[in-house]
């Protein structure tokens, strides 16, 4: 497969000035001019293959947004190489932009107070999308996504779940080889995350379309990507699959094991009995001193067993730990 993204030494740094307050600040600043500089992408390499689907993660302020921008070709960065599906995007932007979509949860591509259908029909002109195409690809999305009910109805009377679905129809008319997604499911209801879950499942699936994804929901990442890419104050500290990421910062196991009688001591070598509740009994172990099949031998060589889960720690909990406690910083 061929590189849709080639990233090599990224960098983009802004100089930020300090403004002193009141008449003596106005003229020391006229003098001479304090400034900081802000390393919001600060040396960043990645590939990502077409008809991937990558996570794109990170705390706010560590330089997603940027590298978002830099990739549609809104910035141009201070240093190193970009190509986006063979092109540098903000040098040849007007072609770029036209092989893109973008869908960002907190604002609109669409046109506030018209139908949603005549916002697509003016995107149709926009795109230069050719009729037949048009016809094909909307029928498809309103059979997908549902838009019948509300695809005459004025952006701005639109929930929120609604305005998504439109958004996320608007962005792929053009049949764009690359999406990006900022926040799609944002603020959305269980039900609502599901459908636009399934939805952008199926473009990366049956039109093998690109999708970089940047988002706080973790569920969203867990449920739609194996590679993630995780980046902070400006550095990538991660990329590679997801599942590697959970087995090494997943922290402690858990196994749940219903006893066939109640015993009054359940400990066991490489364990810690976390809960115990008549003959249920809740164990926690390290990931690497013991694995789940040789806890489950030592107890049912010295206990009846009905019934026994393993339970990993939630997706969620890993990356929160990595934020917090910096584990990829000092590993």
């Amino acid at each position: 497969m061929s590189d849709m993204i080639s990233a090599t030494d990224l960098k983009k740094h802004f100089v930020l000035h300090r403004h002193r307050p009141g008449f003596i600040g106005a003229v020391r600043n006229l003098i001479t001019r304090e400034h900081r500089l802000i390393r919001a992408v600060d040396g960043v390499n990645f590939h990502i293959e077409c008809g991937e689907f990558v996570g794109y993660l990170g705390p706010n302020g560590a330089g997603k947004s940027t590298t978002l921008k830099m990739l549609t070709g809104l910035l141009v960065p201070t240093s190193g190489e970009l190509l986006v599906n063979g092109r540098v995007p903000w040098r040849e932007r007007q072609v770029h932009v036209g092989e893109i979509g973008a869908v960002f949860g907190q604002r609109t591509t669409l046109w506030w107070d018209l139908p949603v259908i005549d916002s697509l029909e003016l995107l149709r002109h926009i795109y230069h999308i050719p009729a037949d195409r048009f016809r094909k690809n909307l029928q498809e999305f309103r059979d997908l996504l549902e838009l019948d009910h509300f695809l005459h109805t004025p952006v701005r009377a639109l929930s929120l779940g609604e305005r998504m679905r439109a958004d996320l129809c608007a962005a792929l008319l053009h049949d764009p080889r690359l999406l990006f997604l900022d926040e799609p499911t944002i603020g959305l209801d269980v039900v609502a995350k599901e459908r636009i879950r399934q939805f952008i499942r199926h473009i990366n699936l049956e039109r093998g379309t690109t999708i970089l994804l940047t988002t706080h929901d973790i569920s969203d990442v867990e449920k739609l990507c194996k590679r993630v890419m995780i980046i902070d104050r400006g550095r990538l500290l991660y990329d590679g699959l997801l599942d590697k990421l959970h087995q090494r910062f997943g922290g402690n196991r858990q196994l749940v094991v219903d006893f066939g009688e109640i015993y009054e001591d359940v400990h066991v070598d490489g364990a810690q009995v976390t809960e115990q509740v008549g003959t249920r009994v809740t164990y926690h172990f390290e990931r690497g001193t013991v694995t789940a099949s040789e806890l489950i031998g030592r107890l049912s060589s010295r206990f009846r067993i009905r019934d026994l889960e393993v339970r990993e720690p939630d997706v969620e909990d890993t990356i929160r730990r990595i934020y917090e406690e910096q584990l990829l910083v000092r590993g």
